[in-house]
């Protein structure tokens, strides 16, 4: 009796035991099944009937309509985007030539003999054709920034050369007006895309510019552990504390500089390239006395 007892309890520990060994087969050819499906979708290659014969469970049939969901909302996703980039081409493409003609006709009208109100009214079309081109380069940049359309590719770059770039472009502009544009020079480095932070920083000191009426606009560098920190001050009208947090905003323009050029994008567009950088921008400013934005760079 006790013999048979014995038999029966090592039966039973066998039974246990090729049960426990099945159970993990099929856990681990489940949870296989799994990672196959998310891998495949990870790499946009999901599709349904790859998995006819590994549905184990109701979990991996719920998980696989879920892919399938997710792979068709992304391939949506991916054709409104090649939809806009494709919408994005067309306006700069088809807007640059009529305003360069604007612009050019205009200007040759300028330097014939008019007087009066023909002379100022050419003056204004010149400047609202430069403003309009102004404003669809501008729209154009961001929106193939906040789209992906293009991405920020950073390096550890020499800011000096930068800097000396942006000085450049812009000293005619500031001269008209007897500015004086100022630069120290500076050995720093930092992480970033060359091209697009130099586009950001162009605007900042250009914004500078344009609400300067006298004295000048500095651009100076600060070196710190983590970050370098561009410094572009102006002697110029300042902002209004309550205004401050509003000036980055798209198209806002302030209460005291609505009679100025501009058309409130640069600001905007400069902050979203250097947030793509991994970097940010504060403002600090008295009304009346001139105004500091401080753009800091991440290092490497």
């Amino acid at each position: 009796m006790d013999k048979l007892i014995f038999v029966i309890g090592i039966c039973l520990m066998i039974v246990a035991c090729i049960a426990i060994v099945i159970n993990r087969v099929k856990t681990r050819k489940l949870f296989d099944s799994l990672e196959s499906m998310i891998h495949t979708a990870m790499n946009g290659e999901f599709s349904p009937e790859h998995f006819d014969e590994g549905r184990l469970s109701k979990l991996e049939s719920e998980l696989s309509d879920f892919l399938s969901a997710s792979s068709i909302s992304a391939q949506n996703v991916k054709d409104e985007r090649d939809k806009i980039k494709s919408l994005i081409s067309d306006i700069s493409h088809q807007t640059k030539t009529p305003i360069s003609n604007l612009i050019l006709y205009s200007e040759l009208l300028e330097s014939a003999d008019l007087t009066g109100d023909d002379k100022s009214n050419v003056e204004a079309i010149h400047s609202q054709a430069e403003k309009l081109r102004f404003l669809i380069d501008s729209l154009v940049k961001l929106s193939r920034l906040e789209n992906g359309i293009l991405s920020l590719e950073t390096d550890n770059e020499d800011l000096n050369p930068l800097l000396q770039d942006v000085a450049m472009q812009l000293r005619e502009k500031a001269e008209a007006k007897n500015l004086k544009l100022e630069i120290e020079d500076t050995d720093a480095r930092a992480l970033i895309d060359k091209k697009w932070t130099q586009e950001a920083i162009v605007n900042i000191v250009d914004n500078a510019i344009k609400y300067t009426d006298q004295g000048s606009i500095t651009i100076n560098t600060k070196d710190y552990e983590m970050f370098v920190c561009v410094d572009i001050s102006d002697t110029g009208i300042g902002i209004p504390e309550e205004e401050s947090a509003k000036v980055f905003q798209r198209f806002y323009r302030g209460s005291n500089v609505k009679s100025k050029e501009g058309v409130g994008i640069g600001l905007h567009l400069a902050r979203e390239i250097i947030s793509g950088e991994g970097g940010y921008i504060k403002l600090s400013s008295k009304l009346g006395e001139g105004t500091t934005f401080s753009v800091f760079l991440p290092k490497k």
